[in-house]
């Protein structure tokens, strides 16, 4: 199984579960939900999320995904990030973890 990861709070991941899926304010504003890797993770949090106490993360299982996964340059980190083109289907989360940041 291959997982990325996407950060987002508590709180919208609850309506998601609600809804069915997950759609970040990114989606409408950009095209795509940003995602990483565990390992891109911590510097993530760092840079976007420093002080915020209600950060999960939710590991996504790119096979259960409906909605297309492209893996994209981003020349301000200099590293190639995953970006989810449609809404995260819950049942593509098999894991939610609680970031301290």
């Amino acid at each position: 199984m291959t997982s990325i990861f996407h950060l987002t709070t508590r709180t919208d991941w609850e309506q998601a579960r609600n809804n069915g899926e997950h759609v970040a304010p990114s989606l409408h504003e950009e095209g795509f939900i940003h995602c990483c890797t565990e390992e891109q993770m911590p510097e993530i949090l760092r840079r976007y999320y420093q002080g915020s106490s209600d950060v999960i993360a939710l590991r996504i299982d790119t096979s259960r995904l409906e909605s297309m996964l492209v893996y994209e340059w981003s020349p301000a980190l200099a590293q190639t990030f995953p970006h989810v083109y449609g809404p995260i289907n819950v049942d593509s989360v098999t894991e939610v973890l609680a970031m301290a940041s």
